[in-house]
């Protein structure tokens, strides 16, 4: 008999809100009109506790007395109710098991608890067996979670087995391009056939080597549109407009881009049309002219940020103008949160923060704008390989209203648009606004020697090809191999570094700053120099068992690179131990412009700067801009039809009942109070 003891924690019935909420969504979503009764039980099966320990957790830290009920081993139910349990696939984080071991360290800081909790299901009522196979589809998202026994294990301790040494992909300089073409195929790779035949070059003329795997799925995550926006930097060619009703407005403004591109690249042989420069060309006319002088330049990539004159008054009543960087950002996750809605939403919004909190700013203020299809059609309507919209639209609002309430941030505005050409990828959006007195902000160059800590969570399986995955198209089969691109937020982690960052003493010691997002080390470290020596053994880890290759790329969430002068190492270690962050020293910048990372002891990534830096192989592309028919005009395309016909009729009272019976003039009071706004300004449609 094992160690392991277990605990099922159940709300008592005035406050089972989730059981309640999930038996209307099955009887009246799914139509099993026999269920009589649904009950949800949080299991906790815990390893390396005393036992007085454990029952002092069971009373504080797994269950609260006054609204939980408590079943030590076992729990009671009906003869005929049907039951089931769910837990996280292996390697993915639970916040609930973490968050539990570290309040229980709180009540004997010797103790090394080892939990792993579960959600257990008692449904009542005849439900057939075809039945019950439909509500665990609905409970079950295969991205991140799968059934569970309901037998307790022996032990909770994971024996990982000891990786193997990264692959070397010999021959690859000499294949020919049939066989690259294989090869390529069978790496599952974002980046182009186009880019695979220029790493070949590459390696052929300058390395003289056969590459790596980590170097490619490092170049595949370097190169990918969301590191690098390769897309939008293909080179249109050959443009066509077609002719049609909207063809004139369409032609008058390329024409005024491609005069403002004569008069901003003149003697530029370099620049090319495409959508990056389309997108950002006013903003260079406006540089040029002298009308953006308040916006922040540095080399960082971070937030865009604004300097701003604050008038500060002071406890003793003088009051003094400070100057100020405010921070813009925001995040799309369409991708993320079409295969996981409560993850994909929740780093939605925690990626967001990361961009404004890695250039020192503290994020004060929060909006979510989304898209969906109508979430009320019947669950058999779903497209395969899909989950259904009211899960989506769901679990969306439920992970990114928690990540904001866990951190403490004010959404004040939220819109869902509700349209069918989101049936097929949700629109997810998050925008955040941050600021920071600018004497405090340090934009200095990483020099030779300086020291880059690692500071924040530990690095996992989860968001492994996030990157590279939301470059790809969504497919059938997306749901089910997709699961490690996923990213699980860790929301009291981030508020840690925020909490960190806003001390001016903190901040001031910071030469360069970069937050783990898309790419993970090889990005988040990689982008602070032109030359570096990463050790990937110093990464602090979740778990044992992870090679080299998924150090390099892993996206674990609430990470952040810190580039110090070795000088003011140990000074920045004391201010992260007194937040309770884990901070290692797991990089050194370099003279020579070369991107190395090593892993037990082996070179697994060498690399040039300038190779890094040509984001691929050139793309080019032809374009013929599509005409729309007017009366596809999509702000039509939100009137209700009736509408129309009622006015002319005169008659009011159908127009109106008409309007209110549209999904997108439905109030969002329900939706938006699971936001803490206080802070903000509700805005209701």
């Amino acid at each position: 008999m094992g160690n392991v003891k277990r605990i099922y924690v159940e709300k008592k019935p005035p406050y089972a809100v989730k059981a309640k909420e999930l038996q209307a969504d099955l009887v009246d979503y799914l139509g099993i009109t026999s269920i009589i009764g649904v009950r949800v039980l949080i299991r906790y099966d815990v390893e390396n506790m005393t036992e007085e320990t454990f029952e002092r957790a069971c009373r504080t830290v797994f269950a609260e007395p006054p609204v939980d009920l408590c079943y030590p081993e076992e729990f009671p139910y009906e003869e005929g109710d049907r039951i089931f349990g769910v837990e996280y696939l292996p390697g993915q984080f639970d916040q609930r098991a973490d968050s539990a071991e570290q309040c229980i360290r709180f009540l004997k800081e010797d103790e090394e608890p080892v939990i792993k909790t579960a959600v257990t299901y008692v449904i009542s009522g005849g439900v057939t067996d075809e039945e019950l196979q439909k509500i665990e589809h609905y409970c079950i998202n295969p991205v991140d979670s799968r059934l569970t026994g309901l037998q307790k294990p022996d032990t909770l301790i994971t024996r990982y087995e000891e990786p193997e040494n990264v692959r070397i992909l010999s021959g690859f300089d000499n294949m020919g391009e049939e066989e690259l073409r294989g090869l390529y195929d069978s790496l599952g790779l974002a980046m182009t056939f186009r880019d695979f035949l220029h790493i070949q070059h590459y390696f052929q003329k300058e390395e003289k080597r056969d590459p790596s795997m980590t170097e490619i799925r490092v170049l595949d995550t370097y190169w990918s549109d969301h590191c690098r926006h390769t897309t939008f930097s293909t080179e249109l060619k050959d443009i066509t407009i077609e002719d049609g009703y909207y063809s004139t407005p369409i032609q008058t403004t390329f024409e005024s881009y491609l005069d403002t591109r004569e008069e901003l690249y003149r003697d530029r042989p370099d620049k090319f049309i495409c959508l990056m420069d389309l997108a950002t060309i006013g903003m260079k006319k406006l540089k040029k002219e002298g009308k953006l002088n308040d916006m922040e330049e540095s080399d960082e990539i971070n937030a865009c940020s604004v300097v701003v004159p604050v008038e500060v008054e002071y406890e003793d009543g003088h009051v003094e103008t400070e100057e100020w960087l405010v921070f813009f950002k925001n995040e799309t996750h369409n991708h993320p949160t079409e295969i996981e809605p409560f993850g994909g939403a929740a780093t939605c919004l925690g990626g967001a923060i990361r961009d404004p909190l890695s250039g020192r700013g503290y994020v004060y203020q929060a909006m979510r704008v989304t898209g969906a299809a109508d979430p009320t059609v019947p669950v058999s309507e779903t497209l395969k390989g899909k989950l259904s919209q009211r899960k989506l639209v769901r679990g969306a609002a439920g992970g990114y209203s928690s990540y904001g309430n866990q951190i403490g941030l004010a959404t004040g505005y939220v819109k869902e648009i509700y349209h069918p050409n989101y049936v097929a990828k949700r629109m997810e959006i998050g925008a955040v606004m941050g600021a920071a007195k600018r004497e405090n902000v340090k934009h200095l160059t990483s020099d030779p020697g300086d020291v880059i800590i690692l500071l924040g969570g530990r690095t996992g399986r989860d968001g492994i090809g996030g990157a590279t995955g939301s470059s790809k198209a969504h497919t059938v089969s997306s749901i089910e191999v997709c699961g490690a691109e996923v990213q699980k937020g860790n929301a009291p982690t981030e508020r840690k570094l925020q909490r960190m960052f806003r001390r001016p003493e903190v901040s001031r010691l910071i030469k360069k700053c970069n937050d783990f997002g898309a790419g993970g080390v090889s990005v988040a470290i990689g982008e602070l120099a032109d030359g570096l020596l990463i050790d990937l053994d110093k990464v602090p880890k979740k778990y044992a068992g992870l090679d080299g290759t998924e150090l390099a790329i892993s996206e674990s969430q609430e990470r952040m690179a810190v580039v110090v002068d070795p000088a003011d190492v140990a000074e920045f270690m004391k201010y992260a131990d007194e937040e309770n962050l884990e901070a290692v020293e797991v990089a050194v910048v370099t003279e020579e412009p070369r991107l190395k990372l090593c892993w037990r002891g082996d070179e697994i990534v060498n690399l040039s700067r300038a190779f890094l830096d040509t984001n691929g192989a050139h793309q080019e592309t032809a374009v013929i801009a599509q005409m729309p028919d007017e009366k596809e005009n999509v702000l039509k395309q939100y009137a209700v039809p009736k509408v129309g016909e009622d006015l002319e009729r005169k008659d009011v009272r159908p127009a109106l009942l008409d309007t209110l019976s549209h999904l997108n003039v439905c109030s969002h009071k329900g939706l938006m109070d699971m936001y803490d706004a206080t802070n903000g300004c509700l805005l209701y449609t």
